[in-house]
Order: structure tokens, then sequence, then C-alpha cells
């Protein structure tokens, strides 16, 4: 199982900085045999250590958004708690139906976010506000929904959020990005733990190599090729929906 050691170790930076590691752990476990939805719950719970370690790297960035992390975080963890009920209560073929479109999703997000990026710089000027215009809290909370149930590339699409409504740099909504990533896997991490079929060697596994994957992140990370980057986690992504299509 080294190979998901790996795994949780690149999710964990890839998360940090682009916020697609779920594209990188979810497929991985597939491969090894695991179902889609312990897979899912286990790779939510041990990416938990691995986004609160690149939020203590980012902490110099989170200085100062105390007020902003508690308003916007309050509904992350509404949407987080939304997205994991959804999870468990709908039928086991229902995600197996929805998380190829998921995944499609995601990997749309991850080619087009240079995009994204030279979208939010031009609007970035026309930011406003501390805590940016009304509809930011209900996007986040729909955010948390979806990342409560599956969560690739939910990083780009907050970053998409904060960065065009929200008047700061856009390192430091990078980092309140982890923190409200952070809380969603939090919130439905700590309900699955309790509720779900959990593979606590797969936790494990994901959790060491996230761990040090995060700090990676928050250092190292922004030295590597983006473009080297958004391949690699497209090609995975592409092997975990031909897995899903072929099963």
């Amino acid at each position: 199982m080294v190979a998901v050691l790996v795994a949780g170790l690149a999710a964990g930076a890839i998360n940090v900085v682009v916020g697609s590691g779920t594209l990188i752990t979810f497929p991985t476990l597939l491969a090894f045999g695991v179902p889609p939805v312990t897979a899912n719950v286990s790779n939510t719970i041990g990416l938990v250590p691995g986004v609160a370690s690149g939020v203590v790297g980012y902490r110099r960035e989170l200085r100062g958004q105390r007020a902003r992390s508690i308003r916007l975080g309050s509904g992350s963890v509404l949407g987080g708690v939304a997205g994991a009920v959804l999870l468990l209560v709908l039928p086991s073929s229902a995600f197996r139906a929805i998380v190829p479109l998921l995944i499609l999703v995601g990997l749309v997000l991850v080619v087009l976010q240079p995009r994204i990026s030279v979208w939010v710089n031009k609007r970035h000027e026309g930011a406003t506000g501390e805590f940016g215009p009304w509809w930011v809290w209900p996007a986040v909370v729909g955010t948390g929904v979806y990342g409560g149930y599956f969560g690739a590339a939910q990083g780009v699409i907050l970053m998409g959020i904060l960065g065009i409504a929200i008047n700061d740099s856009l390192q430091r909504l990078n980092g309140l990005k982890n923190v409200l990533a952070g809380l969603v896997n939090g919130v439905a991490g700590l309900i699955f733990v309790f509720v779900a079929d959990v593979d606590w060697t797969v936790v494990a596994l994901i959790a060491a190599g996230s761990i040090v994957g995060g700090q990676l992140g928050a250092t190292v990370g922004r030295r590597l090729s983006p473009p080297v980057l958004r391949i690699v986690i497209v090609i995975v992504g592409l092997v975990a929906l031909a897995s899903f299509l072929l099963r």
C-alpha cells in the first residue's frame, strides 16, 4: 500500500496549491479494489490532517482574516454537513451514477484553471468589502455541499468565488480557501467516522502522506510547474473515469 501513501502525499501538496487532490487519491483507492463509497469516505477523513497541515503552512497569509474565516466558514460547515448526509442517504447506485459527472467537472475545472485565474485577476479590482457581496456566503455553502459529497476541485471553485468577490491578495485568499476546504472535509469526515463504512488502514496511509504533502505544498509546491501538475491530475482523473465506466 505504498502507492496509497504516496498518493496521499501528492494529494496533500496538490490540495494546498491547486485544490484537486481527490483526483489523485480516489482513483488510486479504486485501483486497489476499495469500494467507491468506502474509498470516498476514507479519502475524505484521511485528507483532513493534510489540509490542516496546509493551513498551518499558510498561517502568515491568514493573519487578519479571523472574522472572514468565521463567517464564510459557517457556510462551509453547513454545506459540508449537507453533502455528507446526501452521500449517506442516497443509494450507492446514485453515487456510482453521479461520480463520473463530478470527476468530469473536476477535470474541466483543473484544465480551465489558468483561464479562470486570468478572469479572476481581471475581475479582482472590482471586488469589494472584507466579506464580498451577499452571494458569496450561499456560494460557499453550495461548494461545501459539493465538497462534502465528493470534493474533487473544490479548491478551484472556492478560489474562483473568493477571487472574484473579495478585495484581497490571491495568496491570502488561497490561505482562506484552505481553511474553508478543511472545514468541509473535517465536518464531513467527522460524520463519516460515526456512521459510514471506513477503511482505517486507508485513512492512516492517506493521513500520513497528506500531512507531509501539506507542508510541501505550502513551501516548495508553489515552485512546481502548474502545467505539469494539471497534466498529472487529468491523467489520473481519466483513469478514475474509465474505471467507473468499465465496471
